[in-house]
């Protein structure tokens, strides 16, 4: 049987609720975030704030330099889980087989719910139509065969936008997307495959498997699947997550602590919205930090806690790093969970800086 997945994403979600709630915050640039002040980094923007190239995990100071007529308010997750879990309820009136990616979006699979007198199409149709009626929000969907292709097309025609992509049509969509829709291929990545000639799904075609895997690692696996429309991955309702961490990319290797200082702020940022948003304070059982060296070699700290500090992040870097005194091409900072917490699978608010 074909499948038919879903995937729905809300239009600058923390944005968009704030607006509703406030309609002075409507048709001017705001964003969501911790203060300037304080080093605070932004969790979204509206479209209007996009125009001026203010993004989400940007520090707060910066966006203001972009956009100084900015209107920043702090985020209110409380009132955001309450509409995420509006829209699930939405969503469990089609299927049962749902996967929340985030507070904002979620793959749902309806291969069974579907039929000749209700297609996946209209089920699309009629979800994001309830959620505009009773949130007074927009929603963005993605109709295909698979998830990598569904959340792809969820991003197709943003905001307030349906695609569709049949399964006669999965083999030219793919071919002419840029490297970088693969998930996973963030811009360190998408430059290395651009020196190989690599700027289409259809120039990875050309290549054999064993040469993707030869310049790539495992990696050249699913970028040998995924430029071919393939994704076995089934839509998955919930995962014990074992862990919330974050992590960045520098476009160059740093020397040492006294050069990534500035990067730390802005990563214990980040950390403390996706803590806050899975909500699990309560549950963290250690704190941690990964390191990759110039030479792709790589190191792991953890340190028992039950709460994360900025402070402990710092010297656990200091730690990890003295191992080698190496320059640095990533650092990342996490927390471990307790045995047993159970939440659904999320990827939450914030993306990475680069891969």
């Amino acid at each position: 049987m074909q499948r038919k997945i879903i995937h729905i994403d809300a239009d600058c979600f923390y944005a968009a609720i704030e607006m509703r709630d406030d309609p002075t915050l409507r048709g001017i640039p705001m964003a969501v975030g911790g203060s300037a002040e304080r080093r605070g980094v932004l969790t979204t923007a509206n479209y209007d704030a996009r125009k001026f190239g203010v993004r989400s995990a940007m520090s707060t100071a910066h966006a203001m330099r972009l956009c100084p007529h900015l209107t920043v308010v702090p985020p209110q997750f409380m009132k955001y889980r309450e509409a995420s879990k509006a829209m699930r309820g939405i969503f469990e009136e089609y299927t049962e087989i749902i996967e929340p990616l985030s507070l904002d979006e979620a793959y749902l699979d309806v291969s069974e719910s579907s039929g000749e007198s209700l297609t996946a199409t209209k089920i699309a149709k009629e979800i994001r139509a309830k959620v505009e009626k009773e949130l007074e929000i927009t929603v963005s969907a993605g109709v295909s065969v698979n998830k990598f292709i569904a959340k792809v097309a969820s991003d197709w025609k943003k905001p307030d936008g349906l695609t569709v992509v049949t399964p006669e049509q999965v083999d030219a969509f793919v071919g002419a997307l840029p490297v970088k829709k693969i998930p996973g291929v963030g811009s360190v990545t998408a430059e290395k495959m651009h020196r190989y000639g690599l700027k289409t799904c259809a120039d990875i075609r050309e290549w054999e498997l064993h040469d993707l895997i030869r310049r790539f690692g495992k990696f050249g696996v699913v970028l040998h699947e995924r430029a071919r429309g393939k994704d076995e991955r089934p839509v998955q309702p919930s995962r014990i997550r074992k862990s919330i961490s974050v992590e960045t990319t520098f476009g160059e290797d740093l020397a040492g602590p006294t050069v990534w200082e500035p990067y730390v702020d802005k990563l214990f940022e980040q950390l403390l919205g996706r803590i806050e948003s899975a909500n699990a304070s309560e549950s963290i059982h250690k704190a941690f930090v990964k390191l990759k060296f110039s030479d792709f070699s790589s190191t792991t700290v953890e340190r028992v806690g039950t709460a994360a500090v900025e402070s402990d992040y710092r010297q656990l870097l200091i730690e990890g790093w003295q191992r080698r005194e190496m320059p640095v091409r990533l650092i990342g900072i996490g927390v471990r969970l307790q045995d047993g917490w159970e939440h659904a699978s999320r990827r939450l608010p914030f993306e990475q800086s680069e891969d």
